[in-house]
This record gives C-alpha cells, sequence and structure tokens, in this order.
C-alpha cells in the first residue's frame, strides 16, 4: 500500500526526539554531531531519525567535504499546518456555539436568580 504524503510527515513529526532536531534546525543548519548534542543516543540512531526526516521531506541533507549538514525544509510543515487548520476551525466554531449556550444559560440562571 502506497503511503500518502501527508502520513509520512505526521508519523516522522510523531516522535519527540524527531521534533526536537527540527525544533533545532528552525535556528540554523546542523551537523550529525551537533544535532546528538542533547540527547543520550548515539550517532547512528540520530542519523536514523534524520533518514526518517528526510523521507518525509522535512529536512534536506547536504555534503560539503567530511561534513554531512542538515537543514529544515518548511514545505512539508505547511501542508501538514494547511491540513490541521479546517479542524481548527471546526473547533472553533463548536467552541463558539457552546460559549454561546453558556451564555444563555447563565442569562437565564441570572433571571431566575433575581
Amino acid at each position: 500500500m502506497a503511503e500518502d504524503r501527508l502520513s509520512v510527515i505526521f508519523a516522522a513529526l510523531a516522535d519527540p526526539t524527531r521534533r526536537a532536531i527540527l525544533a533545532r534546525l528552525a535556528e540554523g543548519d546542523a551537523t550529525v554531531s551537533e544535532l546528538a548534542e542533547p540527547f543520550a543516543i548515539s550517532l547512528p540512531a540520530i542519523s536514523r531519525h534524520l533518514k526518517v526526516l528526510e523521507h518525509a521531506g522535512l529536512i534536506t541533507r547536504s555534503r560539503s567535504a567530511q561534513w554531512r549538514s542538515s537543514s529544515l525544509n518548511p514545505e512539508p510543515l505547511r501542508e501538514a499546518t494547511a491540513w490541521m487548520e479546517t479542524y481548527r476551525r471546526f473547533w472553533d466554531a463548536n467552541f463558539d456555539r457552546l460559549d454561546a449556550h453558556l451564555r444563555r444559560l447563565q442569562g437565564q440562571t441570572e433571571r431566575k436568580d433575581r
């Protein structure tokens, strides 16, 4: 079964280590060693996380001599955000209706207390 792009993106984002790597890359490009620094995991483990992020299109990797640098690619995050935006609007509308209903109930209660 072929994986759709959003499923791959969300699967990559599901891991807290990968999210932390993306947060670090939002500050600027970094090498594998720099990305591994705050974690108590091996360089090969960080490399596996980077491969998942690269497969999802969330990062790009380049090589300069012996250094391999990673960069954030924001486009897949935009796609995920656009997909979630529909649901944010849905929940906002529901919360607005709930707020209006609670205000009506509160007004009824205040009138009864008088």
